[in-house]
């Protein structure tokens, strides 16, 4: 009988595999490590994209906050202008107030029956002082200062006999206060529209 060694074939079949093995694990570290280059890889790249993103977001940031502090200083110099316009219409409605005022009373006087000695503004209250021919004169003024609408609340505070003149002309010395009513500011708005 022939007798044949199985046994180096069976040594050679196991080198065989551990060469296998061994090229097999070889090739898996050789993998991984390109694995992890191109993933080390890819997240730098990211990680430089994210931080352009970043740089770029703060420097539009930088950008914004100095328009908005261009913006802030915009409107504080808009307030102040818009106060400065509203003591200039104050002053000018000031200005023409007291024109107006004794224009508005000199038209309501009764002509060659009475005359003012004083007409004193305090605020909304106006106080005046005369002399009439008569009560009747007197009561007629304050029938108009009644029947005016820049006027109200018209009341007398005194009569008196006017003893002042040497020649005996029998007048009255009066007193009288009232009200002023305000403009309507709405067609001063739209007087200033127009101009």
């Amino acid at each position: 009988m022939i007798r044949i060694n199985l046994l180096p074939f069976r040594a050679a079949r196991k080198k065989e595999n551990v060469r296998r093995q061994l090229s097999i694990f070889l090739l898996s570290i050789v993998l991984v490590s390109i694995v992890v280059v191109w993933v080390s890889f890819s997240l730098s790249n990211k990680i430089k994209q994210l931080d352009k993103k970043i740089s770029d977001t703060k420097a539009q940031v930088e950008k914004y906050n100095k328009i908005n502090k261009e913006i802030a200083e915009i409107k504080k110099k808009l307030a102040t202008l818009n106060k400065k316009i509203a003591v200039i219409e104050s002053l000018d409605l000031n200005r023409e107030g007291p024109v107006l005022t004794l224009d508005n009373i000199s038209r309501l006087v009764v002509e060659k029956r009475m005359w003012l000695t004083l007409l004193e503004d305090k605020g909304s209250i106006l106080k005046t002082s005369g002399k009439a021919v008569d009560n009747q004169t007197i009561a007629d003024f304050m029938t108009r200062l009644n029947k005016s609408k820049k006027y109200k609340e018209v009341k007398l505070l005194s009569i008196k006999h006017d003893d002042s003149l040497k020649e005996k002309l029998n007048l009255k010395k009066f007193d009288i206060t009232f009200k002023h009513i305000p403009p309507n500011t709405n067609s001063s708005d739209s007087k200033a529209k127009g101009k």
